[in-house]
């Protein structure tokens, strides 16, 4: 991809964002989650969506990242701020909006400035005292594969859309949907099929 989101691959950096912890990170993703829930009026949550920006240009993360990444939301932005604004107010539809918005953006910036492989090590470290019901190298394996995933599904989407557009039909969503959809379905049969050759499906043997 010429021009890649916050959620497809890890940006390369000093920064203070990359030193700090993952845990401290994902806890402030949390609470940021959660701000819609404590907050009455949109004006907190633009505070802290302004305050992302600058955290975003302070850890040097390409601000092409995170156009691309909220251009991608948009649509979905504006189709749920209207039905928000229809059936309960404005206010309540800016808050809606902003929250997304703020945790999408906080998110963003927890997987573009951590490496995928600190992330795995605290999945795994995280899933250890449930290791009795869930095995943590599963977990583990699960997200590797998702995270994976994003950047693949991205990069074919952009490939399906290109494709369109060299034929004149950018516009005609069945041209960027189907071809898609297949290429999915394609990567994910063959994703559960290299991982079933190695053996890595089948549940842990314990005695």
């Amino acid at each position: 991809m010429r021009d890649p989101g916050l959620f497809t691959s890890h940006v390369v950096g000093d920064s203070w964002l990359h030193r700090t912890p993952f845990g401290a990170k994902l806890i402030g993703v949390i609470v940021i989650g959660l701000l819609p829930w404590w907050v009455r009026t949109p004006l907190p949550l633009a505070v802290v969506l302004a305050a992302l920006l600058v955290v975003a240009a302070t850890a040097r993360v390409p601000l092409s990242r995170l156009l691309r990444s909220l251009r991608a939301l948009a649509p979905v932005l504006v189709v749920l701020g209207a039905f928000q604004w229809w059936a309960v107010g404005p206010a309540y539809a800016a808050r809606v909006v902003l929250g997304i918005a703020t945790a999408f953006v906080a998110a963003g910036l927890l997987t573009a400035t951590t490496p995928v492989t600190t992330m795995l090590d605290a999945v795994v470290h995280g899933a250890r005292p449930v290791s009795r019901w869930v095995d943590p190298e599963v977990v583990a394996l699960t997200l590797a594969v998702v995270l994976r995933s994003v950047p693949w599904v991205a990069g074919a989407f952009g490939v399906v859309r290109d494709s369109a557009r060299a034929r004149g039909l950018e516009r005609n969503p069945r041209a960027l949907v189907v071809p898609t959809v297949l290429q999915v379905v394609a990567y994910g049969r063959a994703t559960g099929e290299a991982l079933a050759a190695r053996g890595l499906t089948d549940p842990a043997q314990h005695p």
